[in-house]
């Protein structure tokens, strides 16, 4: 007589290995934390800086765009790999042996590979200057902005310095006293007086030097 064996049910509480992302090759979900939002200073810091770029890429002209097209060209390796490649096209049939019938371009010492090379090299240099000029321009103008933003920026510290020094002596509880520091620190700085010392400076540092180097010629 055969008895029927009764199962153990599975419970719910189990995992399921086929459930399981080893096994159905699902990538489990990687949860992504939310970026703060930068600060409006910032913000439009950043949106100042955008516009100044594009006012300035505003006024250049087709010829000025085409010619710095072209110059960023020169500046990647492709550009030394094709000149390498060039010159080796041009030598290397003059070596190869007659009996080959591979035809010559020229004889050595190549005039028109030297012609070619030396034309190259002045557009080259030529299309390099007229980019360095413009980035020049646009390094002065910011180098001014940055000197009037930090001049105005010495003079707001020298004008708050002020203000705390008059609100210091208006204040009852707060024991007045004499601070030289304050004092020379609330008039702004004189950028004449700064440039003309650091240039006296510099005179004499050079004056001196060229004393030292006579004197250890002598």
């Amino acid at each position: 007589m055969i008895h029927n064996a009764r199962l153990p049910m599975q419970t719910n509480n189990q995992p399921n290995p086929s459930d399981s992302p080893q096994v159905s090759g699902q990538i489990p979900h990687q949860k992504i934390l939310p970026t703060a939002p930068l600060p409006e200073s910032i913000s439009q810091n950043i949106e100042t800086i955008i516009a100044l770029h594009r006012r300035s890429e505003k006024n250049v002209s087709q010829h000025q765009r085409f010619v710095e097209t072209i110059t960023v060209f020169f500046g990647r390796p492709v550009f030394l790999y094709s000149i390498l490649l060039g010159i080796i096209l041009w030598i290397t049939p003059n070596f190869l042996p007659r009996r080959l019938g591979v035809p010559k371009i020229e004889e050595v010492p190549f005039p028109w590979l030297q012609f070619s090379l030396t034309a190259g090299s002045l557009l080259v240099t030529t299309g390099v200057l007229i980019k360095q000029e413009r980035q020049e321009k646009l390094a002065e103008q910011r180098a001014q902005l940055s000197l009037q933003l930090n001049l105005l920026s010495e003079q707001k510290i020298a004008k708050l310095i002020a203000l705390v020094e008059e609100l210091r002596q208006d204040i009852p509880n707060v024991k007045n006293r004499f601070d030289p520091e304050a004092e020379i620190m609330k008039s702004p700085t004189d950028a004449h007086a700064i440039v003309d010392l650091l240039e006296e400076t510099l005179a004499s540092e050079l004056a001196n030097l060229s004393q030292e180097e006579i004197s250890t010629q002598e």
